[in-house]
């Protein structure tokens, strides 16, 4: 399966360790990843905040670039960046908009390809993948958060139930993991509001970590850059505002596959992360 990768700006660099995962695991699996070349920002940091019709025709630039390609899906591991691209495509299903967004690009545009995230792609592929697993991750207990964006808007997205998902639940099943029932998998953890208000994010990541802990989740899994660094970096913070300490490793889902596939640790960015995963000992042994 050949694709269009849109990798997004945090995975060119506070999230490479995703990129890294991302590009290991999809060879394991047989997804050829093909970089859209020249693609540029989604916007999705401010640009839907400060001007809508900029915040359309940032992503319709890139997937301008896509339909250059031999290539039906755009995959974007990056939740914020496939909330932003699935934002145009389908808003731009209406003939005024696009009309409107394909006069401001200086290439030509039609809206005729699939934007998925990685995660739809890899459960849709399950029975495949499952051969695959070598390693199986059956000590591990993984809380699977959500977050907002790859859900919501529910009509935007199009993906999984907004409430209660259960897709990355499904692939870390597969991985041989146990997955812990937790209340806050779909809760905000302030996403970019981690430097305007970093009180904020402080309060609501030390929610989602004593959840997960309560839970008695070993690691919790994300599938967003943003996420992972609020839960990875405002840890410290946690514990001097809150004074709990909790140093719980936050892995990516293409990390917990790739390490189920066999992939060796070092190969997946684990030792990027801020909070060591290798203080679990089930990753220590990887």
């Amino acid at each position: 399966m050949k694709v269009a990768y849109f990798p997004g700006c945090s995975l060119h660099s506070t999230g490479i360790e995703f990129d890294i995962s991302v590009r290991e695991v999809c060879k394991a699996v047989g997804i050829e990843l093909e970089e859209i070349e020249g693609w540029i920002c989604c916007g999705a940091t401010s640009a839907h905040a400060t001007n809508h019709l900029l915040s359309l025709a940032m992503p319709a630039y890139s997937l301008a670039l896509a339909e250059r390609m031999d290539v039906e899906d755009v995959v974007a591991p990056c939740a914020a960046c496939f909330n932003r691209l699935k934002h145009t495509a389908v808003l731009c299903q209406d003939k005024a908009t696009f009309e409107k967004v394909r006069e401001l690009l200086p290439i030509p545009w039609e809206n005729r390809l699939r934007i998925r995230n990685l995660l739809d792609l890899f459960v849709g592929m399950l029975e495949e993948i499952k051969p695959k697993i070598t390693k199986p991750l059956s000590d591990l207990k993984l809380a699977s958060y959500y977050g907002c964006l790859l859900l919501r808007p529910p009509h935007i997205c199009q993906f999984d139930d907004p409430e209660n998902p259960t897709t990355m639940d499904e692939l870390l099943r597969a991985c041989g993991a146990q997955v812990v029932d937790w209340t806050h998998k779909t809760e905000c953890c302030g996403a970019n509001l981690t430097i305007p208000r970093s009180d904020l994010v402080v309060e609501l990541t030390y929610r989602i970590l004593k959840s997960a802990k309560t839970a008695g989740a070993d690691a919790i899994v994300t599938a967003c850059p943003f996420c992972h660094l609020n839960l990875d970096a405002r840890q410290a913070d946690v514990h001097r505002v809150k004074g709990e300490i909790f140093n719980i490793p936050i892995l990516y889902f293409t990390q917990v596959l790739g390490l189920a596939l066999g992939i060796p640790a070092k190969k997946l960015g684990l030792r990027r992360h801020l909070v060591d995963p290798f203080l679990i000992p089930t990753l220590r042994r990887r």
